[in-house]
């Protein structure tokens, strides 16, 4: 591991929950947007593998798509959080850092969690609580969350669809009498107008809203009116932040000297991370867009294919002629072709809709998939090289991932095996992915090598 070379001393906040759906992307987009309409810089992170709410992250500060970085406490190095922190903190007054599922939920019971975050990190810890369903009870589970890890303390607590000024009364008092030195600083009434759609792999992309600016101005109000934003910038400014250290380095190395990405709303779940860690590197990035049939640029080195929804276009996909034969000329060429997920799908033979009607894809790996019949895949990996002709490293490099989908595999090879995986508890997967000459890929969403 690199010696450290830099204490970031960013000051932030972690908005973290109780549970999934407990309205912390809401809050914390509220934050984001409110901030910049106040004229504060405030610098979003998100942790988790979670590649939809940054994108929402970059639209509430009204910055380019790739601004705001995922950390993960299990499939990031300290050093590359750090170096996130760092860069998303630069010339920026506060961190607003959204947390993953519930506080302590994360890779394993113990391991990889929003709190694990907090400890790094030092930020203070708000906790948001959804009380539509309860009322002195969430002072005890507010308590609960306190109490339950040593090292794990609330800096705050913000009481989320409050239903009445009495509602709003007995949630005050319960905590007065429950945890005084824990302060509610806000109650965020239950109101319309601020819900985010969702789909099979979470919200619906931010690139797909058509009402987003007034989404984050109605967002930004709530926050405003119903939260002591005061109170929480005191409290970030005034926390003891245990600092960071970083290292000039990044996740992953760069697939080649130019790579084109592919994005677009059917290939949207690439690391801002790992392309901002490529460009550092002395990459030069080049996007396009497969859906608009757009070949990748012919003086490319490499074509990267990130996961997305490419099973919402799947019909678009197989006849944009332009996209797939530039995509076999550069296989051709012996560019570097590396997909992920959705775009390891793409570079199969075919994909099988949900209708049970088969669109013949790129045809440069050996590879069939379906959504016919959906299967869940979810969980963090860790993967081992099998493969030593592809830029990811050297055979055995190891390195940390996540998989989420819904894809069946109909067929798989003949053809080599790109990893050896297993879960983030140990639990041997098996072989995963396939290559073929310049042509790789898995079902993996590459985050960080695991050493360096």
């Amino acid at each position: 591991m690199a010696t450290p070379q830099k204490n970031t001393g960013q000051k932030g906040i972690i908005i973290a929950a109780t549970s999934s759906g407990s309205g912390k992307t809401v809050l914390s987009l509220g934050l984001l947007a409110h901030f910049k309409r106040e004229g504060i810089k405030a610098a979003p992170l998100k942790v988790g593998p979670d590649y939809i709410d940054p994108s929402f992250h970059a639209h509430a500060v009204g910055r380019k798509n790739d601004s705001s970085f995922n950390i993960d406490p299990w499939a990031m190095r300290p050093e590359t959080i750090a170096l996130a922190a760092n860069s998303a903190g630069d010339n920026a007054d506060i961190i607003i850092c959204e947390g993953v599922m519930g506080l302590f939920d994360g890779a394993t019971h113990a391991s990889g969690s929003t709190a694990d975050i907090a400890e790094l990190t030092g930020w203070p810890i708000i906790l948001v609580v959804d009380v539509s369903r309860q009322g002195a009870s969430a002072a005890a589970v507010a308590k609960g969350f306190n109490t339950f890890r040593k090292n794990t303390k609330l800096a705050g607590v913000i009481f989320n669809k409050v239903g009445s000024e009495r509602h709003e009364a007995m949630l005050l008092a319960a905590m007065k009498d429950t945890m005084a030195d824990v302060p509610v600083l806000g109650m965020v009434p239950n109101e319309s107008g601020l819900e985010l759609p969702s789909r099979h792999l979470g919200l619906v992309q931010a690139m797909e809203h058509t009402q987003l600016d007034a989404f984050m101005v109605r967002a930004a109000r709530a926050i405003g009116k119903n939260v002591d934003v005061k109170a929480l910038l005191d409290i970030a400014t005034t926390w003891d932040n245990a600092g960071l250290v970083a290292e000039n380095a990044s996740p992953l190395r760069p697939l080649g000297q130019k790579i084109a990405i592919a994005r677009d709303e059917a290939f949207s779940f690439s690391y801002p991370l790992t392309i901002e860690g490529w460009r550092k590197q002395g990459a030069e990035i080049e996007f396009f867009s497969p859906l608009e049939d757009m070949a990748p640029p012919k003086d490319a080195d490499a074509i990267y294919l990130p996961g997305g929804y490419p099973e919402l276009h799947v019909w678009r996909l197989a006849s944009a002629d332009r996209f797939m034969g530039g995509l076999r000329e550069a296989a051709k060429r012996k560019t570097t072709i590396y997909g992920e997920c959705g775009g390891y799908m793409v570079l199969g033979r075919g994909m099988i809709d949900a209708d049970g009607t088969t669109h013949a894809m790129a045809g440069l790996l050996q590879l069939g998939t379906s959504f016919e019949k959906r299967k869940l895949s979810l969980g963090y990996r860790r993967v081992v090289l099998c493969a030593d002709n592809t830029p990811l490293g050297s055979v055995r490099r190891t390195l940390r991932g996540h998989e989420f989908h819904y894809a069946t595999i109909t067929s798989e090879g003949p053809g080599d095996a790109l990893f050896e995986a297993e879960g983030a508890d140990g639990t041997k997967i098996g072989k995963m992915g396939l290559v073929s000459g310049n042509v790789f890929g898995s079902f993996v969403h590459l985050i960080d090598r695991e050493t360096k």
